[in-house]
């Protein structure tokens, strides 16, 4: 299987303190990634370089070989990676259709906004998007009115209307119940085909259900990587975060 996100040696520091500290780790092409671990540990951080919000001050990121660290974060978009952040940023006033059609891909730009039309294709992809994200009875729903697990579903479906090939995902269960965390984890399971996802999490019942690889962090280092079951039998994560 080929390898899509390679990062070595990334590291950055805020007023001396290093937040992500000579961290390499690596993800493949269809691969359904967790990032785990305290809260502290750079895992937020980690996807902010990513998706260029903040700039590394050492190492690399590459994404299908592009240099992503050389981007700023409109070209990182556009070169197919996606970003839903930890609280849901949809818009409250619009309904469910108008906050993915705003968010189609050929939408954005002063340009696209000015000539871009409903045509028939971007209804389709709306509507085919919406019954991936069980949101298809609320089209016409604006979005303040959806519940909060909900209002995840549709930032998830904002982020896979534009097609990416990365998507980076921070803490998709919050908030949500149990029968919406199974849905979200069948949702997971059938996006990540032709595709990567990075995923952030806590939820380590969700992890179990999702993850083909778990990378745990701690103090902004990789501290181990490995199946589920080799994460939860490592001495070294149940002393930083599982527990006993």
């Amino acid at each position: 299987m080929s390898t899509e996100l390679q990062i070595k040696d990334l590291t950055v520091s805020f007023d001396g303190f290093k937040a992500v500290d000579n961290l390499t780790f690596s993800v493949d092409h269809e691969e359904l990634r967790v990032v785990i671990g305290p809260n502290g540990a750079g895992k937020t951080t980690l996807l902010d370089l990513i998706c260029g919000k903040t700039k590394p001050t050492g190492g690399s990121i590459r994404f299908n070989g592009r240099d992503l660290c050389r981007l700023h974060e409109n070209s990182i978009v556009r070169y197919g990676v996606g970003r839903k952040f930890q609280t849901p940023s949809i818009y409250p006033k619009l309904t469910v259709f108008e906050n993915l059609e705003i968010s189609f891909p050929r939408g954005r730009g002063t340009w696209g906004s000015l000539f871009f039309k409903q045509s028939q294709d971007v209804r389709d992809r709306i509507r085919e998007v919406a019954r991936e994200i069980f949101l298809s009875d609320h089209l016409q729903t604006p979005g303040e009115h959806l519940s909060h697990g909900q209002k995840q579903w549709l930032e998830i479906g904002m982020v896979l209307i534009a097609d990416p090939k990365l998507m980076l995902l921070d803490e998709p269960v919050a908030g949500m119940s149990h029968r919406e965390r199974q849905q979200t984890a069948d949702l997971l399971r059938r996006i990540c085909k032709g595709r990567s996802v990075v995923v952030i999490e806590h939820d380590m019942d969700f992890v179990k259900q999702i993850a083909h690889k778990v990378t745990v962090m701690h103090q902004g280092k990789l501290l181990v990587e490995g199946t589920m079951e080799e994460v939860q039998a490592n001495e070294k994560v149940k002393e930083v975060y599982l527990g006993d």
